[in-house]
């Protein structure tokens, strides 16, 4: 189906995107949904800057809620849709026409025996493509049925949750998931202090020897296995940061137990 006539007839599907303090990236994201979506829903984190003013240019369906558990705050915001599918979006990320397509393709389709897509995520570090070390096609499941889907209700790199098949997209997700390395490096620290906590909270039981182990093998199956090597210092480096989240979040966390055990 070209795309001129996916801006006529609207698919069957609420864009359900999370936002906090994007004003600047939100205006491209949701650009490439607004001409095909039936819906676009989006969660406004108690954003300090223009962002809900943004949201309003394209949408009238605008609601606020403080970001307590990522996975809890995502299940509020899946619930807001009122279309038979969910695409989940994050504000720096695109919809290319091609997945536009698809999208209502499989949407529209009456015996369509999933119940959820996963969608290639094509990351970008500036405007540099992360090609290698496990960061594409890395595919993520981000179309599914409304009520039929839900993530764990975890901090951090929740788990999905949903019973029945899951099919897969050939178009991508375009991720600009950080201006520069600088603020790649911020992004990395968040997420191994969030993955540390969660990891005390669980009760988890973590060593220094498996976590090595777990290191050097992230490293290896991302350099040389997922074809780092492929693409240059960028692949190398991503490959270093996959070990070194195992490395870094393991610090994290026995300073927290430390942290805790003073404490009491």
């Amino acid at each position: 189906m070209p795309t001129e006539t996916l801006k006529l007839v609207k698919a069957p599907v609420s864009v359900v995107i999370i936002a906090k303090n994007e004003e600047l990236r939100l205006p491209d994201c949701l650009r490439s949904v607004a001409g095909w979506a039936g819906e676009i829903v989006i969660l406004d984190d108690m954003s300090t800057d223009k962002t809900v003013d943004v949201a309003g240019k394209f949408t009238d369906k605008i609601f606020k809620r403080a970001m307590d558990i990522e996975g809890r705050h995502r299940n509020y915001a899946y619930n807001l849709a009122t279309q038979d599918w969910v695409l989940s979006l994050d504000a720096d990320e695109r919809v290319t026409p091609e997945l536009a397509e698809e999208i209502a393709k499989v949407t529209r389709e009456p015996n369509n025996p999933h119940i959820c897509y996963a969608i290639p995520i094509k990351t970008f570090i500036g405007s540099e493509w992360i090609e290698g070390a496990g960061h594409y096609p890395a595919a993520k499941t981000r179309l599914f049925r409304k009520g039929k889907f839900r993530y764990e209700e975890a901090s951090v790199h929740p788990r999905v949750i949903y019973e029945g098949s899951c099919g897969l997209l050939k178009g991508d997700i375009l991720h600009y998931s950080a201006k520069d390395l600088t603020q790649w490096i911020a992004k990395f620290n968040r997420e191994t202090q969030l993955e540390a906590e969660k990891w005390v909270q669980d009760g988890r039981k973590v060593s220094l020897p498996k976590t090595l182990r777990k290191t050097f093998d992230r490293f290896f199956k991302n350099y040389f296995l997922k074809r780092g090597w492929k693409t240059g210092f960028l692949g190398f480096l991503m490959s270093v940061f996959h070990g070194l989240y195992q490395l870094f979040t393991y610090a994290k966390y026995r300073e927290l137990k430390r942290q805790r055990e003073e404490k009491a």
